[in-house]
């Protein structure tokens, strides 16, 4: 069963529209924007996710990354 997201294609597609415009505005070699992008992660994971819940978080974002990956 599908997972029905809280946010619309629209939100989604924005954000991701001008994150990659701020990796190409800096020419930013793809090793360079996955430790960038690698680190936003860490950032919000550390400091937006409870630590209770930072485990199974980080758990299921590394399997849906897996899985968009594979699924390409």
């Amino acid at each position: 069963m599908a997972i029905q997201s809280k946010y619309s294609n629209t939100q989604v597609e924005s954000l991701i529209t001008e994150l990659l415009a701020v990796l190409e505005k800096h020419q930013s070699p793809t090793d360079l924007s996955l430790m960038a992008l690698g680190n936003c992660v860490t950032h919000l994971l550390q400091n937006k996710v409870p630590a209770e819940a930072r485990d199974v978080v980080t758990e299921q974002f590394a399997k849906a990354l897996s899985q968009s990956v594979k699924n390409s």
